[in-house]
């Protein structure tokens, strides 16, 4: 009797070990790719790496990709689909996806990958490791861990950008709802809008604050007056497309917590960084942000974690591109 009870009772437990794996099976984790395309990570490394080297501005290119693949539809690369259909334009047509760059080394990535292993490894994890990578690469660590395990989304729409999307000319509450609408909270909309400490903006995106904030001609009254002259001899009125700006000024190829002085300085460069200034909660995180770089760079890795899970496609949904710019036949 003993020993039926005991088979019984490891057979329960087996069970519910099986159990869980299956309700985990579908989860991001790390080392996804360790039977499947083993050197997956290796190879993406070491070719940003050595992008990196030829065009230092690389890493704040792919995050800012990144951000926005997440925050339509979620992580699943659709802003990496090109339009094949006039009357349905995809994601990266849309004003805000515009002025990314970077797609050419996601295709490098890709490639090379396929033929190591053809149709494992999906687009949204490709991009999820190059932005992590190219921005690691000057540290010669990484600075955040990525869980694997995305797939690849089959639909992209430049209309959906509106209101997923957090604008350059937000307000503090409009962009709260929006990272609340993705399962992230005040302090990742702060910890997040730290990688602006790397890259540049272009003169449309902020211009209206050095000339016409108001309607009146006038000046944004919250932006440092020196820092707004500083900023009209870089960027006449019109503004013009061509013209882009530092956004975190002598510090926009390193990634640190600077961002958070020149915020507390008065010299956000976009009004959405000014409006981080604006809610009390969110002004003391920019505060312990900017007096600790140990702190920042630990947030990061918690909020990029919790954004790179956003909307993602795991298990049989969606699928493997076998190129990141149109879905499978």
């Amino acid at each position: 009797m003993r020993v039926g009870y005991s088979i019984f009772i490891l057979f329960v437990s087996l069970s519910l070990f099986g159990i869980i794996e299956v309700c985990n099976a579908d989860k991001l984790k790390r080392n996804f790719y360790r039977k499947t395309c083993p050197k997956a990570e290796s190879i993406v490394k070491t070719i940003v790496e050595s992008k990196v080297l030829k065009n230092p501005a690389l890493g704040a290119k792919l995050i800012r990709m990144q951000f926005h693949d997440c925050f339509v539809r979620g992580c699943d690369g659709s802003v990496l689909l090109d339009t094949v259909n006039n009357n349905s334009r995809a994601e990266k047509e849309a004003i805000p996806n515009q002025s990314l760059t970077g797609f050419d080394v996601i295709d490098d990535l890709k490639t090379a990958i396929e033929k190591a292993c053809p149709k494992v490894v999906s687009c949204a994890d490709i991009l999820a490791l190059a932005a992590r990578d190219a921005v690691s690469s000057p540290f010669g660590r990484p600075l955040w861990n990525v869980e694997l395990g995305r797939r690849d989304g089959r639909v992209s729409l430049a209309s959906e950008i509106n209101g997923n999307l957090p604008a350059p000319f937000a307000n503090f509450s409009s962009m709260l709802q929006i990272f609340k609408n993705k399962s992230l909270d005040v302090n990742d909309l702060v910890v997040l809008s730290g990688a602006h400490t790397i890259g540049v903006a272009r003169c449309g995106t902020f211009s209206r604050r050095l000339y016409n904030f108001t309607g009146k001609g006038d000046a944004d009254p919250s932006l440092d007056p020196t820092y707004a002259d500083i900023l009209r001899k870089q960027c006449p009125n019109p503004a013009s497309p061509k013209i882009t700006v530092e956004m975190d000024p002598g510090s926009s190829l390193s990634f640190d917590n600077h961002y958070y002085d020149i915020l507390r300085q008065n010299k956000g460069l976009l009004v959405s960084d000014a409006a981080l200034l604006t809610n009390q909660n969110s002004r003391r995180i920019v505060t312990r942000l900017q007096r600790s770089p140990r702190s920042f760079f630990a947030a990061f890795a918690a909020s990029m974690r919790k954004m790179a899970a956003v909307g993602v496609l795991t298990g049989r949904k969606g699928e493997i591109r076998g190129n990141c710019r149109v879905v499978n036949p």
